[in-house]
């Protein structure tokens, strides 16, 4: 297992007590420590690093906790915005609970401003847009994110991510006041946090201000000091905003001590495109570039890291129902100790066949369970090679030929053929004629495909990628390119339905009126695509429209539903 920091990278080595693997996914590295538990580096199977967060043993041990944490996870896992990082997986039974979100190969923006300094305006107006996009998303799935800090705020090459959204409300009991967790941070609470009183979606807006403000002064709005100290002025006393661009005057709203004045998310994104001289866009590069040069580093940190992670064997089976930790005294085991590795090559995306007692059963996984359930599968068996016949075969054809009736002769030949394997090639049939039944569809309600990024069906859920984040452009199952707006597929097999035809796995099955891409123009809302990928997967891709021309961002938004395994691949993609 590779414990060392990768260069360039913010990757911590692994310690003796750190898990090696938790709940299948292997880990890489640390990447950091708070009051709710210690998070680590991990991969999917497609390839997309994670971020995996596994609860401190404590606040598992208490059933309030264990109670508000599934709920709180489960209503995270609605959020599908463009500026959060979405959780991908969790368990809120296991022995530690964890949760796994979308790592962001960039550093937050605490660190950001420590290491550089201030950010300059457009890239505030920028980080405030696409935090109050975040906001929007968060609240309409019902969640108040509660700790919004300059912690929690990532810095990406493509705007900026809000992380953690609604994990504080699970530490907000009582009983936990004896653990050392802290529910929100002090310096970025709202009045009515502060003095104890119910919070709402506009305590979130009184946190991006001073977010905002922290952003633009290096400084934050109340001072530093005493947490009491802080506080007392939040509630009792006005922010210092001296020294803030006349551009950004507008924050001073969202600090206002009365909710109900504060800007709404919405009004929020409108007041950053009037203050900013030029069009509000998050495309090309938008830090300074120092910042920008440590995202690069980054990302090429956690690619590193995981082709050093693949290099030593691990597990095939990407989950198991527990966290393993290594004992405290224990070191890792030798290279002859782990498994074999899987063969090389083309891999279906459940790389072995389904066995119900090798996953969780636990309801609250979220694998398995709504809004996003994946049904197992069938594996793809390659067809039989075909038998040369003995020459005693082939003098038997002709004596049968010339001694038996036609009907006879036919049924013989159909028989002493039946071992060439044509039957394996028939459409969902596998080796020696077996129909192979039709795998369950699997469904992904509101993706957000922004321009020049793309997605892979084998994610679970498909997690946007940018086209110049790695060199994954190969596994571009469904893209969306901005020049021309254009919606396409690298396996150029995409077919534009009818009106009158059925989305259906049947439809997609037949229709051969295939091409590499279609525009934007071509298509309205509830139009519906087929698409098929090189590594067998068929998803069924429905329009739902595309972002307005007030948003900071170009994007589509996709209904998707997919049938993994459902032909037999004809390329190396996942």
């Amino acid at each position: 297992m590779h414990q060392g920091t990768a260069e360039g990278g913010q990757f911590g080595p692994l310690e003796d007590n750190d898990p090696r693997t938790v709940a299948g996914y292997r880990i890489a590295a640390r990447l950091g420590a708070g009051g709710m538990g210690q998070v680590y580096l991990s991969y999917t199977p497609g390839g997309h690093p994670l971020a995996v967060k596994v609860i401190r043993p404590e606040l598992g041990d208490d059933p309030g906790f264990r109670q508000r944490f599934r709920a709180e996870v489960q209503a995270a896992q609605r959020v599908q915005g463009l500026y959060t990082a979405p959780v991908i997986d969790f368990d809120t039974e296991d022995v530690r609970p964890w949760l796994a979100t979308a790592y962001v190969a960039g550093p937050s923006l605490a660190v950001a401003v420590d290491e550089h300094g201030k950010l300059p305006v457009a890239a505030v107006l920028r980080l405030v847009a696409g935090m109050a996009e975040a906001l929007k998303v968060i609240h309409g799935a019902g969640i108040v994110h509660r700790d919004l800090k300059p912690a929690n705020v990532l810095l990406a090459a493509d705007g900026p991510r809000v992380i953690d959204f609604g994990i504080a409300r699970a530490a907000d009991a009582t009983a936990l006041t004896g653990t050392g967790v802290t529910v929100g941070t002090p310096a970025f609470m709202s009045p009515e946090q502060a003095a104890g009183r119910e919070v709402g979606p506009a305590s979130d807006v009184f946190a991006l201000g001073l977010v905002a403000v922290f952003a633009a002064l290096g400084a934050s709005a109340y001072g530093q000091g005493n947490s009491h100290a802080v506080l007392y002025r939040i509630v009792h006393e006005e922010p210092d905003l001296s020294g803030l661009p006349g551009e950004l005057a507008f924050l001073a709203r969202c600090l206002a001590k009365d909710p109900a004045d504060r800007p709404e998310p919405g009004e929020i994104i409108d007041l950053c495109r009037a203050a900013s001289p030029t069009p509000l866009s998050q495309q090309g590069s938008w830090l300074p570039e120092p910042m920008e040069a440590d995202i690069h580093r980054r990302t090429r940190a956690w690619a590193a890291m995981r082709t050093s992670l693949d290099a030593v064997p691990g597990p095939s089976v990407h989950h198991a129902p527990t966290v393993t930790a290594a004992p405290p005294s224990a070191t890792p085991p030798p290279p002859s100790a782990l498994p074999t590795p899987p063969p090389t090559g083309p891999v279906p995306y459940h790389p072995a066949p389904y066995n119900p007692t090798s996953y969780p059963t636990s309801p609250q996984h979220s694998l398995h369970s709504a809004p996003y359930p994946v049904q197992p599968q069938p594996v793809w068996t390659p067809p039989a090679p075909k038998k040369k016949m003995s020459g005693g075969a082939v003098a038997l054809i002709v004596i049968a030929a010339v001694l038996l009736p036609v009907g006879g002769c036919a049924a013989l030949l159909a028989g002493l053929a039946g071992n060439s394997g044509n039957d394996a090639k028939r459409p969902g049939a596998q080796a020696g004629g077996t129909p192979r039944p039709d795998p369950k569809p699997v469904t992904y309600k509101g993706v957000h495909l922004t321009n020049d990024y793309y997605i892979r069906f084998a994610d679970s859920p498909p997690q946007p990628v940018h086209s110049g984040d790695a060199a994954y452009e190969d596994d571009a199952d469904f893209y969306y390119w901005s020049d021309d707006r254009y919606l396409g597929s690298h396996g150029e097999k995409v077919s534009l339905l009818n009106n009158s035809q059925e989305g259906s796995l049947k439809t997609c099955r037949a229709e051969t009126r295939f091409t590499e891409r279609v525009t934007v123009s071509q298509v309205s809302k509830g139009s519906q695509l087929c698409v098929h990928t090189e590594s067998g997967h068929i998803a069924l891709v429905t329009y739902r429209g595309r972002s307005g021309a007030s948003e900071p961002a170009d994007y589509v938004t996709l209904d998707l539903t997919v049938w993994r395994n459902a032909a037999e691949p004809s390329g190396s993609g996942y």
